[in-house]
């Protein structure tokens, strides 16, 4: 009972937690499309009725206002204490991030799916593949992935995880199509190795910045926090893009 309501809890905070905000989840949207194959491509364009990636990266956190939609709550997120792997974590009984992404992909690779279904777990494998590469969605401890740590944001009244969902992003003034052109191209050598990672090498990453995610002072944030850690905001969404292309190649591509 008690693990049950902790991850309540967790679900009832981070309802208002959205990973990259709509500007970093469009981002890696876009590169994805990038990175995408010509078959691919035409085929993703016709399943989401000329919806781009980019576009359709937020829908997961515009469906939390329809209640029909609610069992999906405690996908966007996984708590992996210190000193454990995935695999020895208490799972939570609802799925977690890592559990539905690579079930969306056993589904997807089957098609067998209705159409509505296949393009309901692309929009939802578009969105979570950036949600898993946002640091605080693979959450440790009991601060609900960073939103119990209060931190004033240039003075403003915020919590360490909003800050890493999108007050260092929103600071820079960039649209999702400039700050996708901001982080730049990996060579082809580059786009390989990080398609070859998995679903929970992409945890484990998420996992190793904890420390500098979690240095944060007296709490009172603002250039040096930004300085320290903006470019590993943009690395993680550039990835997020990259992988998630060579995971719908892996599917529509061959």
């Amino acid at each position: 009972m008690k693990k049950f309501t902790a991850y309540l809890i967790f679900s009832i905070i981070t309802f208002h937690s959205f990973a990259w905000g709509v500007t970093g989840h469009r981002a890696s949207g876009w590169i994805a499309n990038h990175y995408l194959n010509a078959k691919a491509k035409k085929k993703i364009k016709k399943l989401l009725n000329q919806e781009s990636l980019a576009m359709v990266s937020t829908w997961m956190d515009e469906i939390r206002s329809d209640s029909t939609y609610n069992y999906t709550a405690d996908w966007h997120w996984v708590t992996i204490q210190e000193g454990q792997t995935y695999e020895q974590s208490t799972k939570n009984v609802n799925g977690d991030v890592i559990m539905t992404i690579e079930r969306i992909v056993k589904e997807l690779k089957t098609h067998g799916l209705s159409t509505k279904e296949e393009r309901e777990h692309i929009k939802m494998l578009v969105h979570l593949v950036g949600d898993i590469h946002q640091p605080l969605h693979v959450g440790c401890c009991d601060d609900q992935g960073g939103n119990k740590v209060k931190v004033k944001w240039f003075r403003n009244e915020s919590n360490l995880h909003r800050v890493w969902d999108s007050d260092m992003i929103d600071d820079t003034r960039l649209s999702y199509t400039e700050l996708a052109q901001w982080l730049g191209e990996p060579d082809a050598l580059e786009v390989a190795l990080l398609q070859k990672a998995t679903v929970r090498d992409w945890a484990n990453e998420s996992m190793s910045y904890r420390k500098p995610v979690y240095t944060i002072g007296d709490g009172n944030l603002s250039y040096k926090y930004s300085y320290k850690n903006l470019s590993l905001v943009k690395e993680r969404i550039l990835k997020a893009g990259v992988r998630l292309a060579g995971i719908l190649n892996e599917i529509y591509g061959k």
